[in-house]
């Protein structure tokens, strides 16, 4: 569930526009002539990584999220009133509707994570953040969010950090992981124990012959 949000908060922006208008446009053409309300998701979207951008030039730096005046614009742009827009971004977890870190790693806590150790990666991200769940760190780096399944649960524990997966985790990997974020030296997204993608630890275990043309390792 998500939490309340403030949409009069101090931190609202009095105005927004979206810099890339062709791109809308062309958001909205995916749609049938009087269905634009259809483009409300794909634009809070494109609002969404539009501020992100800005607060990576930021100092202190921060994430991608959607202010009010966001929704506002969105609504106006296909039409409906603004609760429209605004029950779309309430409902769904993609959608941040307060300022966030310039990394917003969201930790798995659903069962199978859990029961391979999600909570010891939970409490590795606080005790090297400094921050406890929910919360951002003073630098505007991270901010920390406790979510239900995302997915990826034969690579638990795993998390979400903005777009990309982090996977096989322990807790030794995860500092060093954030670690990495800190400083802007390159990270491996995906396993991080040298799996590939989805497939058993020890390798390949069927379809071998359509393994071997594209160079996948056999179980051994």
């Amino acid at each position: 569930m998500k939490k309340p949000v403030d949409l009069n908060a101090s931190y609202q922006p009095s105005s927004f526009e979206f810099r890339d208008m062709d791109k809308v446009a062309e958001i909205i053409s995916r749609y049938p002539q009087g269905k634009q309300r259809s483009a409300i998701m794909p634009l809070l979207d494109l609002a969404q990584r539009q501020v992100g951008e800005d607060g990576a030039q930021a100092k202190p730096p921060y994430g991608g999220w959607i202010p009010r005046a966001a929704m506002d614009k969105v609504a106006e742009i296909v039409d409906v009133p603004p609760i429209k827009v605004y029950e779309v971004a309430t409902f769904y977890s993609m959608y941040n509707l307060e300022p966030v870190g310039k990394y917003l790693v969201q930790m798995c806590t659903t069962t199978p994570c859990m029961l391979c150790g999600s909570g010891d990666i939970v409490k590795t991200c606080e005790s090297q953040l400094g921050i406890h769940t929910g919360e951002t760190t003073g630098d505007g780096m991270f901010t920390l969010m406790e979510v239900e399944c995302l997915g990826a649960c034969v690579n638990a524990p795993m998390v979400q950090i903005n777009d990309d997966y982090y996977e096989d985790l322990t807790p030794e990997s995860m500092k060093q992981l954030l670690i990495e974020l800190k400083s802007g030296r390159p990270v491996t997204v995906g396993p991080q124990n040298g799996r590939v993608t989805s497939m058993s630890e020890a390798g390949t275990t069927t379809l071998v012959a359509q393994a071997d043309k594209l160079g996948v390792k056999k179980a051994v």
